[in-house]
């Protein structure tokens, strides 16, 4: 339940300050939070704890005449920690003249004489105009994490996609509302940013996402030394294996780097996936799937990294990158794979600001009006500038080749011809991205005649290539030329012989790789369908040739 907006009233006669306190309980006490100070310093400290918590302070009342700090000066200071609360001057009759020039030189909204009886008639009549005014002008309360940093830094961006992917409720705070919090929680220097302020109070300053996780209470560790089976990857495939080993009685650990969902997380809506006719965004489709997965007794860890897997018996080792290991009797692999980054000059440079791998649904909201540019040719890319179409003033879709219809399904092409706000350059790439603090512009190369040309920009997003994640195994596993692993018949030669090295007296089983006991779903493995359903159908196959050589060792 939303904290109620806070009336803090500060006056050092500490009679006075009950009285005032018992006045504005009686009347606002079932809508307000009423709280009490007895010196400017210990208010500016209270005020402090408030905004850091992301609580609202709709009234500030302050006796004139406070010594050490004065109510006029606690009431200056405090407008910028709240900076929409009304501010409200309490003085006797005799210092009417002294309130009044304070009131237009400090520009406070109102001032009240002591005592005032009956408060029916002096109090609450002009409390109540400048709450309503306040009402007018505040912003719901927020029960969330708030991110304060540069619009474009890349460890702000790190940290919004952290907390878009794994459904954390957040708000990046800008402007005045993050001037008053960054002087609230000490955040004044730019070196300590980007911060995030939990629903507590807690400031984190430059957190790693892991340190994030464990804040907002997502599990980072494992619970247990042993499991059946470890499920390496959180994008559909490695959902699919979670719920179906999990459903079938299997002790069941799956490991994410970043966000359960994968490269189909991201995506803004799928609409040709069975069963869902009007379609699915990927994070809803990807929370379903791991609230699924808890449901079966699955345990899910986020930030986790797994660095090595080694034989050990019948059963594999994990080692993850915190030094800590788990044993398993079987491994699937689900790593999936990345975009590829762009080979253009000064892309690397701008990563995080302007140039962005993929794109959260949540990223469109902040390209309000503007020009955006979309780097690909296949589905997450028609997706991508469908979903941009809304909020952007125009899309523009670069495409390497003649024609996007050439990775693209046809009902998203169909959508993106129709659209009069997207725009589609074929036979076009980036040579180059150019800027400053950000990215300011984009020079494109026809990809024909080579012929450039110089454009403005701020915003470009990358959906091109596929690189698999599988620089961390060992050479036991056996890759393709692009690093995706090989499994089943794919292992063998052409008289049908297992690899060299192949322990069992069997043949691998169609979805095991080249090390015993670990099978491979999804886009990782090499000549698999690269489509969400097909991906679900791996994990879940896997889980069956899981059972197959449970029941063979």
């Amino acid at each position: 339940m939303p904290a109620r907006p806070v009336l803090l009233t500060v006056d050092d006669d500490r009679a006075v300050s009950r009285a005032v306190a018992r006045d504005l309980r009686r009347r606002y006490g079932d809508r307000y939070r009423v709280v009490r100070a007895e010196s400017g310093p210990d208010a500016l400290t209270v005020l402090r704890e408030l905004t850091a918590r992301g609580e609202s302070t709709a009234l500030l009342l302050a006796d004139h005449r406070m010594p050490g700090m004065t109510g006029v000066e606690f009431l200056e200071q405090a407008m910028d920690l709240a900076p929409t609360a009304r501010r409200v001057l309490l003085t006797a009759y005799a210092d009417t003249d002294a309130a009044i020039r304070a009131i237009n030189d400090v520009d406070l909204d109102h001032y009240l004489l002591k005592p005032w009886d009956p408060p029916e008639e002096l109090l609450y009549p002009v409390l109540d105009d400048l709450l309503e005014d306040w009402k007018r002008t505040a912003r719901a309360p927020f029960e969330g994490v708030s991110l304060l940093g540069h619009q474009w830094s890349a460890e702000t961006q790190e940290l919004k996609e952290f907390l878009a992917r794994n459904q954390v409720p957040y708000r990046h705070v800008q402007g005045e509302d993050a001037a008053a919090m960054r002087l609230a929680a000490e955040l004044t220097d730019d070196a300590r940013l980007p911060a995030t302020i939990l629903p507590d109070g807690t400031v984190l300053s430059r957190p790693t996402p892991r340190a994030l996780a464990d804040a907002c209470g997502l599990s980072t560790s494992a619970g247990s030394p042993f499991y059946d089976v470890v499920v390496v990857g959180g994008g559909p495939a490695g959902l699919g294996s979670a719920v179906y080993a999990g459903s079938e009685g299997l002790r069941t650990l799956l490991v994410e780097r970043t966000a359960t969902g994968g490269q189909a997380g991201t995506s803004s809506r799928i609409e040709n996936y069975l069963g869902f006719p009007r379609g699915v965004s990927g994070a809803e489709l990807a929370q379903r799937a791991r609230d699924q997965a808890v449901k079966f007794g699955v345990e899910v860890l986020t930030t986790a990294e797994v660095t090595e897997i080694a034989p050990q018996g019948d059963g594999r080792v994990l080692r993850f990158a915190d030094g800590s290991e788990v044993t398993a009797h079987a491994v699937v692999l689900a790593t999936g794979v990345s975009w590829a980054r762009l080979p253009a000059r000064g892309a690397e440079e701008f990563a995080g600001r302007g140039v962005y791998y993929g794109a959260d649904p949540h990223e469109a909201m902040d390209c309000r009006g503007e020009e955006v540019y979309v780097v690909g040719a296949a589905n997450s890319a028609g997706q991508a500038a469908l979903h941009f179409a809304k909020f952007a003033g125009r899309v523009v879709m670069l495409c390497r080749g003649p024609d996007i219809r050439r990775g693209m399904s046809e009902y998203l092409v169909a959508r993106i011809e129709a659209s009069d706000v997207i725009e589609v350059r074929t036979c076009t790439e980036v040579a180059a991205v150019e800027g400053g603090e950000h990215v300011e512009r984009l020079v494109l190369a026809d990809a024909v005649t080579g012929a450039t040309r110089t454009v403005p920009a701020s915003r470009l997003f990358v959906f091109i290539g596929a690189r698999p994640l599988t620089d961390w195994l060992g050479e036991a596993f056996d890759r393709d030329d692009r690093g995706f692993l090989r499994t089943g018949p794919a292992l063998l030669d052409p008289e049908g012989r297992p690899p060299a090295g192949w322990p069992l007296s069997r043949a691998p089983y169609h979805l095991e790789c080249s090390v015993p006991g670990v099978f491979v779903a999804g886009d990782v493995r090499a000549e698999s369908v690269k489509r969400v359903a097909s991906a679900v159908g791996e994990g879940a196959m896997a889980v069956t040739l899981v059972h197959r050589y449970l029941e063979a060792i």
